[in-house]
């Protein structure tokens, strides 16, 4: 079974991996040199963390390869990034090959409800040990 493969997304998909690989790695000299990071606008505006606050302190994190701090930042995204890493390499993959890929969207559903609920528990005192440390 020959597996027909889109040249020019091919091709394209490598461009952008160029490109998004030089603004990280900009990113992380910058990070290192300057100490910055992106401030999350809810959190600015509203003073609550919404489930992505600490996503950028776990990615970094995970580069050191220190998981524990990284779970720490956000342990709902820390534990959903292989999905997530999953399912866009198949959707990916799909892509290139001009098929469709698409997750029931019931998944999706469940995934929205589990990131309210994580939102709503990382502002009750009680359940601090989930907002971003």
């Amino acid at each position: 079974m020959k597996i027909k493969l889109n040249r020019d997304k091919i091709n394209k998909s490598i461009k952008i991996l160029i490109i998004l690989t030089l603004s990280f790695v900009i990113f992380l000299y910058l990070n290192k040199r300057f100490s910055f990071f992106i401030p999350c606008p809810i959190h600015k505006i509203l003073h609550i963390y919404c489930p992505g606050c600490g996503i950028t302190r776990m990615i970094l994190s995970i580069l050191k390869l220190d998981f524990y701090k990284a779970f720490k930042f956000n342990p709902l995204m820390f534990i959903l990034l292989p999905f997530f890493i999953w399912y866009y390499s198949i959707y990916y993959y799909n892509w290139i090959q001009d098929k469709t890929f698409k997750i029931n969207k019931n998944i999706w559903n469940v995934l929205l409800v589990i990131s309210i609920i994580f939102m709503i528990l990382r502002n009750i005192p009680a359940f601090n040990f989930l907002a971003p440390q």
